[in-house]
């Protein structure tokens, strides 16, 4: 239990038996009893709509959280897959232009052993 919790009984608790150990009427005691009721309701509520205003505070706060931590891994992703991109692009041109090379060379050394035969 919270330390409000526990209060709000411990004052309960005490109220009741103060009133139930009081010098009065039956009448008296009952009206007594339900004035205390009304006010243990009364700042239970009060209690209930605290917590539940924290409650959705701190929800509000970690979703804004989540929310910037997600963009920033999408916004991470994004430019790591760019990176990627270029580099593979790179090394595409990189192997065209090697490969145009191999192609001439094979090329002209067929045409050499050809030439070479004939």
């Amino acid at each position: 239990m919270s330390n409000l919790s526990n209060f709000i009984l411990g004052a309960a608790v005490g109220s009741v038996l103060g009133i139930l150990y009081a010098p009065d009427k039956g009448e008296e005691t009952r009206k007594k009893l339900l004035a205390e009721a009304l006010v243990a309701k009364d700042k239970l509520a009060e209690s209930a709509e605290e917590i539940k205003d924290k409650v959705g505070s701190t929800v509000t706060n970690q979703k804004q959280n989540l929310e910037s931590q997600l963009e920033n891994v999408m916004s991470n992703v994004s430019y790591k897959a760019e990176d990627v991109i270029t580099t593979l692009e790179r090394k595409l041109s990189e192997l065209k232009e090697k490969n145009k090379h191999l192609q001439k060379n094979t090329v002209e050394d067929l045409e050499d052993k050809f030439n070479q035969t004939v």
